[in-house]
């Protein structure tokens, strides 16, 4: 036998077997790699499930906010990563990632693949660290969210004690019918002018941490006890929670009457035009809160300014009648309402109209007009209005993701701010903020002015949802910071939108909180702003026609 082509044969064996074997390992590492690695009767599951080295999140200061660190033994698994936080209040922003459970939600499962490095320029990188068994590593989130003012928000949230703050015993209050205790709400913090969101509170919250530990070592009993919890602290309040927005809601109105021509600031009603009685449909239209009877308003006629400080249901109940049902859902629906918004994550649609699709009867048009009805509105919906109020009529982009960047910081991706909707003109929206200021000043929030300061001239309406069944009220307020009478063009930097739920009167309620969070962020400098001259309203909102009788404190 000629030795050469024994060597052939035995070369072209070993070149076989060696391609039989290269296909295999392809076949098995890659091709199937992923059904090999999800069996449960793979004793590597653990170890390639927390291998990856996610990327982390930070705030719009570069402060880390989330991190992958190693697994502690404790965990059954060797060489992996576990989730750290280091906000737990943005729980219901940014969620919480276990390996093997699906029930993260936030900026870790709406930007899954990019933390885990599926998508950006590492995506290549990874795949051949996945074959060569090395961990991948995610791409960076930079939030919008600064996290000193997160803090605060917080803090000022739950330092609510209305059987116990001095607060709540002074004349004007009566604790046990304005402001009930409640630990449930949200807090929306932005710039109005980019759309960026600066903080969000959801309370009650969660410790994603406990849930990473908890969930990560097999033990469910952390995340049962958060689902039998009827607070329900995994709900994303600011996002998800639609309710009734009450009075707030006036401010939707006023903006598409002034911009219609449905009235002015100006605009004369008498005594039965301003307290009724009011019927539509058959049904009273109830709350004048004019306080005729306690002899606050004695004078006739009043203007829509006077109305909306004051929060009289009876005039914006016949100023949405006037608008009509059209040209009012048209406006309702130039700020998202009815319609999704536009956002980095899920927000449930706010809704103005009946759920089974008919047409709003004259009385549910009323209503809606001064909040009630079948107005159904998230806090963040209630946000946009602010912010397009605080920025001369155009509405923007809520934005909450700044940029994507590698692990070496190489910008991936970036945003900037968005027009959405001019929503009325700026002369509109500098009357409406000017009524804002009204209600602050000399209306149903003066109280708030007088007992935390008036050196940030902030400008807001109140709101009180009524929602029936025997419960207490949603508290409401919508707020910008600061206000300038004298010029138009010089636009609040900061907007609040803020409610407590079944606490109450919204000035009450949640007033205190809004109020002591501007101060924290004006006074530590946090956002930069030109403070007008503080007005005095005893010099101010009589001679205005603002307010005609004030009780002392």
């Amino acid at each position: 036998m000629n030795i050469s082509t024994s060597i052939r044969k035995l070369t072209y064996v070993f070149v076989i077997l060696f391609v039989g074997l290269s296909g295999g390992l392809v076949y098995w590492q890659v091709v199937n790699a992923d059904n090999v690695t999800s069996t449960i009767h793979n004793p590597r599951r653990c170890l390639a499930e927390n291998n990856p080295v996610r990327g982390r999140i930070f705030d719009r200061n570069g402060v880390l906010l989330a991190e992958s660190v190693p697994a502690p033994a404790s965990m059954g698994c060797s060489g992996g990563y576990i989730r750290k936080y280091t906000e737990p209040s943005l729980a219901n922003i940014i969620g919480y990632y276990v390996p093997g459970y699906s029930m993260f939600d936030g900026i870790e499962k709406q930007y899954n693949d990019v933390l885990s490095g599926k998508t950006g320029s590492s995506a290549l990188t990874n795949e051949v660290n996945k074959i060569l068994h090395k961990s991948a590593v995610g791409n960076d989130i930079y939030l919008t969210i600064d996290s000193r003012i997160q803090r605060l928000a917080v803090q000022e949230f739950n330092d609510y004690h209305p059987t116990t703050d001095p607060f709540y015993f002074q004349s004007f209050i009566t604790p046990t019918e304005q402001a009930y205790t409640s630990d449930r709400g949200s807090m929306v913090i932005s710039n109005p002018h980019t759309g960026e969101i600066l903080a969000m509170v959801s309370s009650p919250g969660y410790d994603p941490n406990k849930m990473v530990q908890t969930l990560s070592a097999g033990d469910l009993s952390y995340y049962n006890s958060l689902i039998a919890n009827p607070a329900n602290p995994l709900l994303d309040r600011p996002l998800t929670e639609t309710t009734t927005p009450g009075s707030t809601f006036k401010t939707v109105t006023l903006m598409g009457a002034l911009d219609s021509g449905a009235t002015t600031l100006d605009t004369r009603w008498d005594r039965k035009a301003a307290a009724g009685p009011l019927y539509y449909d058959g049904s009273q239209i109830i709350g004048d809160n004019l306080g005729i009877d306690q002899g606050f308003t004695r004078y006739f006629p009043i203007n829509t300014e006077y109305a909306y400080a004051n929060s009289d249901n009876i005039v914006f109940a016949q100023i949405g009648v006037k608008m009509g049902q059209q040209t009012w859902l048209d406006y309702a629906r130039k700020l998202y309402i009815d319609q999704q918004v536009p956002f980095d994550l899920p927000v449930k649609t706010s809704n103005v109209q009946t759920t089974d699709g008919t047409p709003l009867s004259t009385l549910q048009l009323a209503s809606n007009a001064f909040g009630q009805g079948v107005d159904n509105i998230t806090p963040f919906q209630m946000s946009l209005v602010d912010n397009t109020v605080a920025n001369n009529g155009v509405l923007m982009r809520p934005m909450l993701v700044s940029k994507i960047t590698d692990n070496s910081k190489n910008v991936l991706t970036s945003s900037s701010p968005q027009q959405l909707n001019t929503v009325v003109s700026s002369d509109t929206a500098y009357k409406v903020r000017q009524a804002m200021d009204a209600v602050a000043t000399c209306g149903s929030a003066w109280h708030l002015d007088d007992n935390f300061g008036y050196n940030y001239s902030i400008a807001g309406k109140t709101g009180t949802g009524e929602i029936g069944g025997g419960q207490h009220a949603q508290g409401w307020m919508i707020t910008q910071a600061p206000f300038t009478l004298n010029d138009p063009n010089q636009m609040p930097a900061v907007t609040i939108t803020a409610v407590r739920e079944n606490g109450g009167e919204g000035a009450y309620a949640i007033g205190p909180a809004i109020w002591k969070t501007y101060n924290d962020i004006f006074s530590k400098g946090y956002v930069k702003a030109n403070f007008p001259t503080p007005r005095n309203p005893n010099t101010w909102c009589q001679p205005n026609n603002l307010w005609q009788q004030r009780l002392a404190n």
